[in-house]
């Protein structure tokens, strides 16, 4: 139990560490920025391709694991249409760059923190299947964090937000990944055969978040440097599988 809400806390302190990163040297230059997340989109769909599925299918069956693929991806996609509908977010719109910069903040940071629930709980079920699976889940969702917490910070600067209000707002967001991996071990208990079904679950909300935001934004950002980050990204994990296995 000690070991998986370590994990996540670390997971998600990524996010505060992206935010530090902006606030102590603004905001990093497009290339990089591209790089960092095509390599998180690389990772996250390297642990979908040689984790999580097939962890899936080891503890269920193919009917199952592609249910729980389909649906996670569906859960990610109805967060994302919720987002944008929340009375406060659309209230908080405004007619001067203070007030968008500050909306986008707020929506980048509320967008994270839903997401981060399902990706703790993917690394609580991750490590009730495997171990070194729990932990290449973490590494993978921290590394895509950091960029994150970058792309949350930069416009509430902008909107003129104090650094400590930023910090705060962060940290808060920041301990959403161990919430839901402390939900994903109360899931786990109540019954194993749920680890099948949560672990393809997981699966598909990386997927989405990889091929709906990461993939997009870093191809947006600079393709070269996308592709190279995801490059480095897949080899890192298969480098890091391979050397566990």
């Amino acid at each position: 139990m000690f070991s998986i809400l370590f994990y996540s806390f670390l997971a998600g302190l990524a996010t505060l560490l992206g935010c530090f990163l902006v606030l102590a040297f603004g905001r990093p230059g497009e290339k990089l920025l591209a790089w960092m997340l095509g390599l998180a989109a690389g990772i996250m769909l390297t642990v979908v391709i040689i984790d999580l599925f097939p962890s899936s299918y080891a503890y269920s069956n193919f009917k199952i694991a592609f249910s729980g693929f389909i649906l996670g991806n569906l859960l990610l996609f109805i967060l994302d249409i919720g987002i944008s509908q929340l009375p406060p977010i659309q209230k908080m719109q405004q007619f001067d760059k203070r007030g968008h910069f500050l909306k986008m903040g707020y929506l980048i940071a509320i967008g994270i923190a839903l997401h981060d629930l399902p990706e703790g709980i993917a690394i609580a079920v991750g490590y009730s299947a495997q171990e070194k699976l729990g932990f290449i889940i973490a590494l993978a969702i921290g590394l895509h964090n950091i960029p994150e917490g970058m792309a949350t910070t930069a416009p509430l600067k902008m909107g003129g937000m104090s650094n400590l209000s930023i910090l705060m707002l962060v940290t808060l967001v920041s301990l959403i990944t161990p919430l839901g991996a402390y939900l994903g071990m109360i899931l786990v208990s109540i019954s194993s055969s749920l680890i099948g079904l949560l672990l393809a679950l997981a699966g598909g909300a990386m997927t989405y978040i990889v091929k709906s935001e990461l993939w997009p934004e870093s191809q947006r950002r600079h393709p070269n440097y996308a592709r190279l980050g995801a490059l480095s990204g897949v080899v890192i994990m298969i480098m890091a599988s391979f050397g566990s296995a």
